[in-house]
């Protein structure tokens, strides 16, 4: 076979597993995702909509900003909040989590810090940079063990 027949495959299965995203307005949506969109932010200006189709089930992520800091949160097609990520101070961690975060960034930085809300789960990711300036992110659960999605 050759490569690019092989190629014109591989695109040909995997393109139905691949999400469809696209901008949406707020008053495009369900009268539901628009009610839990409000009081989400509520107290927040919404920078972007957008709406993700995957194998079939259509979520929604909102980003927003609140007091200069990010607050973003995905939902259902019903308005479940599925995942909230809201940026945090590093001094607003948990002690074990706080650690383990800068443990892992050693002599790097740590540029962001984001609390994640997945149902009764939360966790903590950071985006890093490392000295020769390389980003990479590290999520971890409240005791500071590795946090897996």
């Amino acid at each position: 076979m050759t490569l690019t027949r092989t190629c014109i495959l591989s695109i040909a299965f995997l393109a139905p597993a691949m999400a469809a995203d696209s901008r949406v307005k707020l008053e495009s949506l369900p009268a539901p995702v628009q009610t839990a969109i409000r009081a989400q932010a509520a107290n927040a200006t919404i920078l972007d909509i957008s709406k993700e189709t995957e194998k079939g089930k259509t979520t929604f992520e909102v980003e927003t900003k609140v007091n200069g800091k990010t607050r973003d949160f995905n939902l259902d097609a019903a308005g479940a909040v599925l995942v909230i990520e809201e940026e945090v101070d590093l001094d607003s961690v948990p002690v074990a989590a706080r650690t383990a975060l800068q443990k892992r960034a050693g002599s790097g930085t740590i540029d962001k810090v984001e609390k994640v809300t997945a149902g009764s789960t939360i966790s903590y990711e950071a985006a890093i940079k490392s000295k020769a300036g390389k980003k990479s992110e590290l999520s971890v659960n409240a005791d500071g063990s590795p946090h897996k999605d």
